[in-house]
């Protein structure tokens, strides 16, 4: 109970403090006109208000990230809650605010804009696709999580199929219609429903004298019940993914940069979200934990979602623990919606496709939701089919973190910050490493079975290095790329 506690007021801390020092590098201005003000649109430049600008990026950010990848990882002990600390102060809600703040400051830019920006017109044709990629299988991994929850628990006499069709129809609606017409409207209400959820969990902390969560002096062994084949390094920090930091939320920034009035609201939006996923991954982790430790006969083969449903029905009366199932599914839902909604303007963005008429709204999202729809069915007709596409997921989640971590970087560098660049350079390199290791080292998703394990570390550091040299030519490169475009640009306005 000590580690967990101490682990929330550390999570605080860091958005007091640290957030505040990442507010003044980047140069937050209050007076600055933010796109949403100057041109709204009323589809998706909508001005709307700050808390419910939160609430919408939490559940935008949060999906089942903060609970099935928190339980998955906790699977591995305590160190889990190291990293979902750690990572979430100095990687994942800087990533978070700096990459959102970045879009605000860029008319509510897409992150493939972004990346171009500060890492060349290439990376962004690749960054582009390879999001678009990630967001089809955020829309099957978010789809798969509540039909099941929705079966197991409400409807076991369906047909599985159905919940999958009514979701997706959702979906569709939601990414069609104005941000504010479905969004707005329902987003602040499941806010609190999951917000809640995790208050429940905290209080079952506290008032049932059988649960003794495991501290971190028990030890930071692996614990993983498939531990040879799931080294901490990297499948851990795979696994956590949205926990700790997760490239899929800087996706979901540029719809929420397109409906501040302020720009001092970035800060609480963008770093704090994150901040508040942090606490919610450690409270599912916590108590995930104590499941592994202490009941492992009620987890033996569960998933991630299967366990949500052991600890709720477990630890709660059966009208508590529907309100906790309920708020699982409409984490998972909401984020799933808004992937495939920020799918449609990556794309828009980069074909220039007009997106106020409706038709054309349509005729970019139904290819989106063909594959989504492919590669959920990959999913429900193969016995490991989730626990697949989710690794994957976790793994293209993590190299879009690395990606955006580098333009942010690249951002500081430019802004003249080269000591900030620091604070940015160094999780995107130990990101580079994680990303490296994992497919270089898991077994059934890499290349673990053919390559030697500790070959796999060394291959990684390697590129990792790589990477660390070839930084600073690149950013020097990227400079005088903008000072060129600067130039080009005064000649012809001269003229």
């Amino acid at each position: 109970m000590y580690t967990f506690v101490l682990s929330v007021v550390l999570l605080i801390l860091g958005y007091w403090l640290y957030s505040k020092l990442i507010a003044r590098i980047i140069g937050v201005n209050p007076r600055r006109t933010t796109p949403a003000v100057a041109h709204p649109d009323g589809v998706d430049y909508v001005p709307m208000k700050p808390w419910r600008i939160f609430l919408i990026q939490f559940l935008n950010i949060a999906g089942v990230g903060p609970i099935c990848g928190a339980i998955m990882g906790a699977q591995f002990g305590t160190a889990s809650f190291l990293w979902i600390v750690f990572g979430s102060i100095f990687a994942g809600a800087v990533h978070d605010f700096v990459a959102g703040f970045i879009s605000l400051r860029n008319d509510g830019a897409s992150l493939p804009e972004i990346h171009g920006k500060y890492l060349g017109k290439n990376v962004k044709n690749f960054m582009a696709w390879f999001t678009i990629i990630l967001m089809v299988l955020v829309g099957a991994v978010f789809v798969k999580t509540p039909a099941q929850l929705l079966v197991d628990n409400f409807t076991p006499g369906w047909p599985l199929w159905i919940w999958p069709v009514l979701i997706f129809a959702y979906y569709l609606v939601a990414t069609l219609l104005p941000i504010d017409k479905v969004i707005g409207r329902i987003y602040p209400i499941f806010g609190f429903l999951l917000l809640a959820m995790a208050v429940m969990l905290v209080v079952a902390f506290f008032i049932r004298p059988e649960v003794q969560l495991i501290e971190i002096w028990d030890g930071l062994e692996n614990r993983h019940p498939q531990r040879a084949t799931n080294p901490i390094f990297p499948m851990m920090f795979v696994s956590i993914a949205c926990g700790a930091i997760s490239g899929f939320h800087a996706t979901q920034s540029p719809l929420m940069a397109r409906c501040m009035i302020n720009e001092k609201q970035a800060r609480p939006i963008f770093y704090g979200a994150m901040i508040t996923e942090g606490v919610v991954a450690l409270i599912w982790a916590a108590a995930a934990a104590y499941f592994f430790h202490d009941k492992p006969e009620l987890c033996a083969g569960k998933s991630g979602d299967a366990m949500v449903g052991v600890i709720c029905n477990e630890w709660f009366p059966k009208v508590l623990a529907v309100v906790s199932i309920l708020g699982v599914i409409c984490a998972a839902i909401t984020s799933g919606d808004t992937a495939m909604r920020s799918a449609r303007l990556i794309v828009a963005d980069q074909f220039h496709i007009d997106q106020r008429p409706m038709a054309k709204r349509i005729a970019v999202a139904l290819p989106l939701f063909v594959l989504s729809g492919g590669l959920l069915i990959y999913a429900f007709s193969n016995a490991d089919g989730f626990q697949t596409i989710w690794r994957y997921f976790a793994w293209c989640n993590q190299i879009l973190a690395v990606f955006t971590l580098w333009a942010i970087t690249a951002f500081l560098f430019k802004k003249g910050k080269g000591y900030a660049a620091l604070l940015t350079l160094l999780p995107a390199n130990f990101m580079t490493y994680v990303c490296a290791s994992f497919i270089l080292v898991a077994h059934k998703e890499g290349l673990g079975s053919v390559i030697p394990n500790p070959w796999g570390y060394i291959i990684a550091g390697a590129i990792t290095l790589v990477g660390v040299s070839l930084a600073p030519f690149w950013m020097v490169k990227m400079r005088g790329v903008q000072r060129a475009k600067r130039l080009r640009g005064k000649r012809k306005n001269a003229r």
